[in-house]
């Protein structure tokens, strides 16, 4: 809708951090609808600036798509640090890690589940893993999503839940797993599965990815040939 005449165009931010402000909004649009629903125009609207105030701090589209993305891989650490902190104390080491690793992997499928559009949007980024360690989307703690659960996998290696030996680029083997449960319950054919049984799938896919990772024993336990 063009501007009534006689009435400024307002070409910049008086109230704080106009690039911070852009990114807020941006997120709004992206809970909402994903990384598809962001718009410069929108964006800048929805902050009261004109939209070419917006290039001043972002090229293109695609720039502030690209710092969203950032936010929500944020959002989706935070989710992980919550699901760990909310495990009960214990002084067992050794259920320590399996429990923060159980949680690493139950923080992300919620986040996934209750934050579809922002999770879609975490994941709009560059065919690298140039930003998986970018300290814009870590958590409180400081850790990325990708580095929480490195930790986590760390953790299992230093109580002999995993062998040391498989612990190079296992991340990326049980991201694979997780996030392509999560893609299947928000995009796939299982996004209309109630809880009831989505609740169940993610507990027994951790699981199995859990046994997996431990050490083979069963040279060990077979019995000596005559």
């Amino acid at each position: 809708m063009p501007e009534r005449p006689g009435k400024p165009t307002r070409d910049t931010y008086r109230h704080g951090d106009l690039r911070q402000a852009l990114i807020e909004a941006g997120t709004e649009l992206a809970r909402t609808g994903g990384p598809e629903a962001i718009a410069l125009r929108e964006t800048t609207r929805r902050v009261g600036v004109a939209p070419n105030a917006a290039y001043r701090h972002f090229p293109n589209r695609d720039a502030l798509v690209q710092a969203i993305s950032l936010r929500a891989m944020a959002e989706l650490a935070h989710a992980m640090e919550e699901d760990i902190a909310a495990l009960p104390p214990t002084d067992d080491p050794v259920q320590g890690a399996r429990d923060r690793f159980r949680a690493v992997g139950t923080g992300y499928l919620r986040f996934a589940r209750t934050e579809p559009g922002l999770f879609r949007a975490a994941f709009y980024v560059p065919d690298d893993m140039t930003r998986a360690q970018d300290t814009v989307s870590a958590g409180h703690g400081g850790l990325t999503p990708f580095q929480l659960l490195g930790e986590a996998l760390d953790g299992l290696v230093d109580c002999a839940l995993m062998a040391p030996e498989r612990r190079p680029g296992a991340e990326f083997l049980v991201w694979s797993c997780v996030h392509g449960l999560a893609v299947l319950l928000i995009d796939g054919p299982l996004r209309g599965l109630p809880d009831e049984l989505t609740d169940p799938a993610v507990h027994d896919l951790i699981d199995l990815i859990d046994k997996g990772l431990r050490p083979d024993t069963s040279a060990a336990d077979a019995p000596t040939p005559a």
